[in-house]
């Protein structure tokens, strides 16, 4: 395999890698925190369990459908401060108030009034949301031409993002603590302020200190005025369509919506078997152990996982990097028939080690995967459109995140699982383990299979790259002098196997 090294100008800034992970721990802090916080709404706020599951379900479908709507908005902007920075920068302030609103409630108001008041708050939280999340996304895939350059920021960003996942299980502590607060709506209330003001700051950090690409030529973007509104319209199906017509692309976007959904389908699984196998249905006794398994998970991510992941990619390149990623989460969701065992609750903290490398390989190798894909699809249309991929690859992930939460409850009724006692049969409790392994298994093997013939290699990276220069000249970004003569060999785009 060919490595090349990476030109000097390409490499992104420690700095400018902290801004834009700084970003993206505000983007996973906050749904970190939703789903801890949503769980005050059925326990300690009255609200029907089918109540609170429209409020999750409701304002997550308009986010999936402004996704792309936002992506085409960002990639057709021209001001002066850039086509991503001035989303962010606003997205940021409104999604870190609306979360602060939101959770707003006491359980003195009527389930009606709680409920109408989280469902509107709710819908410009997630508003806000798209209007921050999107542009930061296609910002990240434009940061660096470069092909390794690419996966070292992705590694950044997606460690920095992982700091979320270890603190927000004890969000559920803190808020139940009576030596803290009186109550748990009181404890939401607070902390809810904490959490939106230091994802504000964060959020705004990258619309700060990161630098965007600029093209020698932007007249094909899109003039976003009402005057244009049927021409954009004209623009935005057809982005899309040229979007999902990418192969490269719509496998990643196949094996993201895979791995994915099976973490997610038995994501809550953990907390029951925890709960109900090791200590009996005793809650008082499980304590913060489900707490301890999803913060040591992170940290398995962030510390060992990512920094592994970064290497092997850099030997092997990303896609042989992700099979052997893969792999090695099986082999750790395997682990966990013997590390879940109630004569040493210790033991489940065994297999973390192995099974986080699905989630963990998979977003920091697919973000730059993804960047790669970018770069194909400008010397195949001749636009940058960061924007539209990253709404369609999150689009997707959150399409899987619905129907896993959907095959979660489906799965846990066929296997028995009655909510409304302490202890579950023990037929119960060894399908709810086989399930808890089988799953994502599987997921993981047909992920595997769907990128077995992805074929952007470091060289045809490179080989992209450079007839990229060849048609319209370097990409720069902002502040950066560029130096058009290093280029190592006659490339065209007919030389290049598409």
């Amino acid at each position: 395999m060919t490595h090349y090294k990476t030109a000097k100008e390409d490499i992104v800034p420690f700095g400018q890698k902290l801004a834009f992970g700084s970003g993206h721990l505000a983007n996973q802090l906050f749904p970190a925190a939703l789903g801890v916080f949503m769980v005050v709404l059925v326990m300690s706020l009255g609200m029907n369990p089918v109540l609170a599951g429209l409020l999750g379900a409701l304002p997550r479908l308009l986010d999936a459908l402004t996704d792309p709507i936002m992506g085409f908005i960002s990639d057709n902007t021209r001001s002066k401060w850039g086509r991503r920075k001035p989303y962010i920068f606003i997205g940021s302030a409104i999604t870190g108030v609306a979360f602060m609103v939101m959770w707003q409630l006491n359980p003195e108001n009527s389930q009606t009034y709680n409920f109408f008041y989280f469902l509107i708050v709710s819908i410009f939280f997630y508003i806000g949301y798209t209007i921050f999340a999107t542009p930061l996304i296609g910002l990240g895939y434009e940061m660096t031409p470069d092909y390794n350059e690419r996966t070292r920021l992705m590694a950044v960003s997606q460690w920095m993002g992982q700091v979320a996942w270890m603190i927000a299980p004890w969000f559920w502590v803190i808020i139940y603590d009576p030596s803290i607060f009186e109550s748990a709506p009181a404890g939401a209330r607070v902390l809810s302020i904490w959490v939106g003001a230091i994802c504000m700051i964060l959020g705004v950090l990258p619309a700060l200190f990161n630098k965007e690409m600029i093209l020698p030529d932007n007249s094909k973007r899109a003039n976003l005025s009402m005057n244009e509104l049927a021409a954009n319209t004209k623009e935005f199906v057809k982005g899309i369509k040229l979007t999902i017509k990418n192969k490269p692309f719509i496998k990643l976007c196949g094996a993201t919506f895979l791995i994915f959904n099976g973490f997610q389908t038995i994501a809550q699984f953990a907390m029951f078997i925890i709960v109900y196998y090791l200590f009996n249905g005793d809650k008082v006794a499980a304590g913060s152990w489900p707490a301890w398994f999803g913060t040591i998970s992170a940290m398995a991510t962030a510390f060992l996982v990512i920094p592994i992941v970064t290497k092997i990619s850099e030997k092997v390149g990303k896609k042989n990097a992700f099979v052997i990623a893969t792999l090695i989460s099986m082999i750790g969701y395997g682990l966990k028939w013997w590390g879940f065992n109630p004569a040493n609750p210790w033991l489940m903290f065994m297999p973390i080690p192995f099974l986080s490398f699905g989630i963990g390989g998979l977003f920091t190798l697919m973000m730059s995967m993804t960047a790669d894909v970018c770069d194909l699809d400008e010397l195949n249309n001749g636009e940058r459109r960061e924007g539209m991929f990253g709404a369609v690859y999150w689009w997707m992930v959150k399409l899987g995140t619905a129907l896993a939460l959907l095959t979660s409850g489906i799965v846990l009724q066929a296997v028995g699982f009655d909510q409304s006692i302490d202890q579950q049969a023990t037929e119960t409790l060894i399908n709810l383990r086989i399930a808890d392994i089988i799953i994502p298994i599987l997921t993981a093997v047909m992920a595997i299979l769907i990128v077995w013939k992805y074929d952007i290699t470091e060289t045809k990276a490179h080989e992209i790259r450079e007839a990229l220069i060849l048609r319209r000249g370097k990409a720069k970004h902002e502040g950066q002098e560029v130096n058009n003569e290093n280029m190592t060999e006659e490339v065209t785009p007919s030389t290049i196997k598409l």
